[in-house]
């Protein structure tokens, strides 16, 4: 078992529903959306990490670094999780070693991340300057008006069970598997003035009226882990 821990500086979520069939047709047949009042959950989640090292490494020589996952929480034969489409970073440690000393392959992007008091601004682009994603948020008391969840305790229960995450590998027919671990699980909601994704704007993927963004959330200062599962195949 690989495991690195350290610290979540803050960990929005960006969520979006979507219609669950044209959501299936995007997915691994291995994995089923998991439903929500008859929706499908995607979305973005941008973690911004310090002192991330090997367990039972010094904190001196942790890592910083700035992450982007696309994700969308799914059922499968073992329990829930999500599985995660892309992810970015704007490490070359993270890079180099994602997929081979630890799971999950990162595209190289650049991270532009402004944080002043309860405000965030984020905004991700590929190698190529192309918008992935971006967001101008600030912490507020409550969800947005329309959002498919009643409370911020039911999107906060939600999400616990998707601690696990499920990506392709580069190679072959199994999956990288991780965990997220944490002692802590308070969110909080965002009020959203703008935001975009690039994955769920693509309508060849997702046609007009099949995809609307429904709230955003955020975890801030958070000790935690990441650790490496056993593939899907083998738990099926």
């Amino acid at each position: 078992m690989k495991e690195v821990t350290g610290v979540i500086d803050h960990r929005i979520l960006l969520n979006f529903r979507i219609d669950p069939e044209v959501m299936q047709r995007n997915l691994p047949p291995e994995f089923t959306p998991k439903l929500v009042k008859g929706y499908a959950i995607g979305g973005i989640c941008q973690v911004s990490l310090s002192n991330m090292r090997a367990k039972g490494m010094p904190s001196l020589i942790g890592t910083n670094s700035h992450n982007a996952a696309h994700r969308i929480a799914v059922n499968t034969s073992r329990g829930d999780g999500v599985y995660v489409t892309r992810r970015d970073t704007n490490s070359w440690i993270n890079t180099l070693s994602s997929g081979r000393l630890f799971p999950g392959a990162y595209s190289k992007a650049s991270f532009e991340v402004t944080v002043s008091g309860d405000t965030y601004s984020v905004t991700v682009k590929d190698r190529d300057n192309n918008l992935i994603m971006s967001i101008e948020a600030e912490v507020v008391d409550e969800l947005p008006e329309g959002s498919i969840f009643a409370t911020t305790q039911e999107v906060s229960d939600f999400f616990l069970t998707g601690n696990i995450g499920w990506s392709a590998k580069e190679k072959g027919d199994e999956y990288d598997v991780i965990e997220l671990q944490t002692n802590e699980w308070n969110m909080k909601p965002l009020l959203v003035k703008k935001s975009y994704s690039a994955y769920f704007s693509d309508e060849s993927q997702f046609p007009e009226g099949t995809v609307k963004f429904d709230c955003g959330m955020i975890m801030k200062s958070l000790k935690h882990s990441w650790v490496t599962r056993k593939n899907l195949c083998e738990l099926c």
